[in-house]
């Protein structure tokens, strides 16, 4: 191994202690209550070299959100292809629902933890959330094209309906709050059968989602008129 890969590898594994340290400690102590320093310490290393690898906690913040997103896409990608278009839709989201008891930290940094930094358009990992989210809903639109789902049905309009339901049961069953004996599991088996049911019977829906920005080398290849956004949805400017 050559002197330069070494330095590398031993960056990159200093770099990731930073993370797994900064996780553990916004999970357990918020991440507001966490400071550079405290991060510092809990590795053994000064304040100083923390910011040689990440400017400000935000970017700790962002890097673990980004890694977090791509660790989720991957657990629902790999849940699975059917003929059955219903299965694969029941599937992704059970995977969603699995992300958050096997990386619990990672999904209440990214869904639950008020405190941490606004995710914005500014915000480099985005483009990657927004083709999760289309994945998500391209599931749902085989649905509602195979008949499954009620042909009023809005794709994007679906996928936050189910991601919002299920979101319920995770974070009660991470947070222990249902009494002994209770299956967090079960209720959100019944959370998410009531919610793909209602799809199916085309129940009236009040919530209008935002179509993604489209980013500038996009744009210029795909020029599209003011307004020009599917129905059922709005422009983030709107």
């Amino acid at each position: 191994m050559g002197i330069r890969e070494r330095q590398d590898r031993e960056r990159q594994a200093v770099r990731q202690a930073i993370l797994d340290a900064a996780r553990d400690l916004f999970v357990s102590e918020g991440y507001r209550n966490v400071s550079i320093r405290k991060i510092a310490e809990r590795i053994e290393y000064s304040p100083a070299a923390i910011y040689s690898y990440f400017p400000s906690k935000d970017d700790i913040f962002f890097a673990l959100a980004e890694e977090g997103f791509r660790r989720l896409d991957a657990r629902v990608r790999t849940s699975g292809t059917s003929a059955d278009p219903l299965d694969d839709v029941r599937a992704a989201w059970w995977a969603y629902y699995e992300f958050s008891k096997e990386q619990r930290e990672f999904f209440e940094l990214m869904f639950v933890d008020r405190s941490v930094p606004q995710i914005t358009e500014q915000w480099t990992g985005l483009a990657f959330v927004h083709q999760m989210l289309e994945f998500a809903a391209s599931r749902i639109q085989r649905c509602i094209d195979a008949g499954i789902f009620h042909p009023s049905t809005n794709a994007v309009v679906a996928m936050h309906l189910v991601w919002g339901a299920l979101t319920g049961p995770a974070v009660i069953g991470s947070g222990c709050r249902l009494a002994p004996g209770e299956d967090p599991d079960a209720l959100a088996r019944d959370v998410l059968e009531l919610t793909l049911a209602g799809l199916k019977a085309g129940s009236v829906t009040t919530f209008i989602p935002c179509t993604p920005p489209v980013p500038d080398a996009l744009a210029a290849d795909k020029p599209r008129a003011q307004g020009d956004v599917p129905d059922g949805v709005r422009s983030h400017d709107a």
